[in-house]
């Protein structure tokens, strides 16, 4: 059963959803220029790095993955 509130959810484009979580890592990772990472953790659904002035950025795994494509 879905409720009005989750139909929002449902009409979520995925690759607009792609597009703003990579729009915010690349952000993230430029706010940690300068910085020396000191842990990361693989986690379920996140990727935890830490750096050396104590911040700890999280990185989510539903941006998706690019392979090189095979030749032949």
């Amino acid at each position: 059963m879905v409720n009005s509130d989750d139909q929002d959810l449902l009409d979520i484009e995925p690759d607009a959803l792609r597009a703003a979580e990579f729009m915010q890592a690349r952000d993230l990772l430029k706010a940690m220029e300068g910085r020396r990472i000191v842990a990361a953790r693989l986690g379920e659904t996140r990727i935890e790095i830490e750096t050396d002035d104590g911040a700890v950025y999280y990185f989510y795994g539903f941006m998706g993955e690019d392979k090189p494509r095979e030749r032949g």
